[in-house]
């Protein structure tokens, strides 16, 4: 039996050495990149009152030895100090004593934290006067030392960062996107690829298809410039941003063309198919639901396929960024219907299904 358990032990030992080497190595690692952080930062990093109990509680763990030896940030002195100050915060019951000043409802706390954050230029006295507007009395103080404790720092800081999400939300109507997919057509020559270019406007998620051809030479891309940005019925009539690629297509001409027209060209990085991400779930989309599934013959089959996919996803198909609704209906609810009728586009290839009223 012995025998039998002596190969086994050895395994487990063998596999338990190459574990602790390997946790070595790890920890040998993230703490050299720790130390060319500080080198880079060049001083020591403001912790907040979070980071110094997650570092307390661990440093407990690992006794003052073995901080001696990994600790870099701090000493391993003022973490046993934090450690012993979160012991006695345990048994602090200051919030039992006698009657004072009663506490700010949950309720107000997260208002004021939501008005801080969504509106980075507002101080404590403008946050205070909108607390009143509906009818609960705090004062500037108490706004203060609400943020202060909820990590939010006072407006003359806040107003210096303005987040992506920001950004996006004060400019998203004036935001589109354009991008090109190809499509491969038989024809009496064999197969003939198309180009496709198409904008969506971001903030409905609308999509117009610009053009299509064989040929996107630089006299078409001037003449789609030109319908894009015609001052009637141009498709980016009142947008002041186009995010587009670095595909060449995108010829210097068709840029200047955009700009003398109040649309700034904002061209993504190399490699970068995330920063267009909404143009690109739409091609993924039409090319698995509906392109990638048919067989086309002629560039008059092509473009219907192209338009009846267009109305099908403007006015049939769920959208998740929409609350899992189509276009037409994204700030509208339907009523709840007593029976649902099935419509089909491109004989059945596009389905969705509508209620009827009783």
């Amino acid at each position: 039996m012995h025998d039998v358990l002596r190969p086994l032990e050895l395994i487990l030992l063998c596999l338990a050495g190459v574990l602790t080497e390997r946790e070595h190595v790890i920890n040998l690692y993230l703490r050299e990149e720790n130390r060319i952080l500080r080198e880079q930062m060049g001083k020591r990093p403001r912790l907040t009152d979070g980071q110094r109990r997650r570092l307390a509680v661990l440093g407990k763990r690992l006794g003052r030895k073995l901080l001696g030896e990994w600790a870099s940030l701090v000493t391993p002195d003022t973490i046993m100090r934090w450690y012993r100050k979160l012991v006695a915060e345990k048994w602090d019951y200051s919030d039992r004593r006698g009657p004072g000043r009663p506490p700010v409802i949950l309720l107000l706390r997260k208002l004021v934290v939501q008005m801080a954050l969504e509106n980075p230029l507002w101080g404590y006295d403008r946050i205070e006067g909108e607390i009143r507007k509906l009818g609960h009395r705090l004062s500037p103080t108490t706004v203060r030392n609400i943020l202060k404790a909820n990590g939010i720092e006072p407006s003359s800081e806040r107003r210096k960062r303005t987040t992506w999400r920001q950004f996006l939300s004060a400019n998203w109507d004036c935001l589109a996107a354009a991008d090109f997919f190809t499509v491969e057509v038989c024809t009496w020559r064999g197969l003939t690829t198309y180009y496709v270019l198409f904008v969506m406007e971001l903030s409905t998620r609308r999509v117009h298809v610009a053009g299509i051809t064989r040929a996107p030479n630089a006299a078409w891309m001037m003449q789609l410039a030109r319908n894009l940005t015609d001052v009637k019925d141009g498709l980016l009539l009142g947008k002041r941003f186009l995010i587009i690629d670095r595909d060449s297509k995108y010829c210097e001409a068709f840029r200047h063309l955009l700009k003398t027209s109040g649309v700034k060209p904002i061209r993504l990085l190399p490699q970068s198919p995330n920063l267009n991400a909404f143009a690109e779930r739409f091609v993924r989309s039409i090319k698995e639901e509906c392109l990638g599934r048919l067989i086309l013959f002629s560039e008059g089959s092509l473009r219907h396929a192209i338009t009846q996919y267009v109305e099908h996803y403007h006015e049939d198909r769920p959208h998740q960024g929409v609350g899992n609704r189509t276009l037409e209906l994204a700030i509208a609810v339907s009523p709840p219907a007593e029976s649902a009728q099935c419509r089909e586009r491109l004989g059945g290839l596009l389905r969705s299904y509508h209620g009827i009223a009783a």
